[in-house]
């Protein structure tokens, strides 16, 4: 018997960030979209604990228990005094560091895999529990569709969207550490007193009223500087995508993924095919939103 799980990538319509914590972290309102590239997470009885991954970016993702989908699953097995003996297999599709939540979303779906195949019966407030343990952004990744997300992303208040939002994704050529660019933001911001982070209510309208011209005013990363600072050929990208005509141009969480908004489906296709041609990114994905998290399929 096996469980496969599939789960969505993010992209953040608003990112907003507080200055760091004593404890390292930065409070956050971040506004997350589930969007429509997946990966599907697959948990299998084993003798021990082990991880396989297959597809784009496989070779970059660590397959020990730093793994978050390692993590999950000796989180749930310690709640409920069973043996972590279960491999889990990563098909990937969301892009590896890529500013999109790809690891985050395999720690969920294995959390929701293992739950699943070994009958633990978790609650969905104690798997959201484990989530948050896990990573800040775990337990979007398990709830899907769209949310705020407060403290350091972790606390979530779920969000109503009012229609289809039409994506195009242009991953770069290598990653970003997220680490790395909280730290870039940081020292970007030294002396600048950087405010406490507010949800834009512009950008909470926007998703309720499902109006991509009024999201495209409003959305906004303050991590965006210090990923292009790290990554300046970000720019390029970005430029590329709005002259194609996308509504708006933004680096998807802490990069160095791209993301750009179209007015619909066919703008979409344009965008794509502008940024496809213009030498500045590799793959690029047109996808839409919101989707729904983790879910066994």
């Amino acid at each position: 018997m096996s469980v496969t799980v599939r789960v969505p990538a993010k992209v953040n319509v608003q990112l907003a960030v507080g200055p760091a914590r004593p404890d390292g972290f930065h409070d956050l309102a971040n506004v997350f979209l589930a969007v429509g590239l997946y990966d599907e997470v697959t948990a299998s009885p084993a003798e021990t604990l082990r991880i396989t991954c297959a597809g784009p970016g496989a070779d970059q993702v660590p397959l020990d228990r730093t793994n978050l989908a390692a993590r999950a699953a000796v989180a749930l097995a310690e709640r409920y005094g069973l043996a972590p003996d279960v491999h889990v297999h990563i098909d990937k599709d969301i892009p590896v560091a890529g500013g999109m939540a790809g690891g985050s979303a395999d720690g969920a779906a294995a959390l929701v895999a293992c739950d699943a195949l070994w009958g633990t019966g978790a609650s969905r407030a104690e798997l959201l529990d484990i989530c948050a343990e896990l990573g800040s952004d775990v337990p979007f990744s398990l709830v899907g569709g769209a949310a705020l997300g407060t403290g350091r992303g972790e606390r979530l208040t779920e969000l109503k969207v009012g229609g289809t939002f039409h994506w195009v994704f242009a991953m770069a050529e290598r990653g970003l550490s997220t680490p790395a660019v909280f730290r870039e933001f940081d020292r970007l911001g030294e002396g600048a007193g950087i405010p406490d982070p507010v949800a834009s209510q512009a950008v909470l309208d926007a998703l309720a009223s499902g109006d991509p011209g009024a999201l495209a005013v409003a959305v906004s990363n303050d991590l965006q500087p210090a990923a292009l600072s790290l990554f300046p050929e970000l720019a390029d990208t970005l430029a590329a995508g709005r002259a194609a005509g996308a509504l708006a141009a933004i680096v998807s969480g802490s990069g160095p993924t791209t993301a750009f908004l179209a007015g619909d489906a066919d703008a979409a296709v344009v965008v794509a095919g502008v940024l496809r041609a213009s030498g500045t990114c590799g793959a690029v994905r047109v996808t839409e939103g919101p989707a729904v998290g983790a879910v066994v399929v």
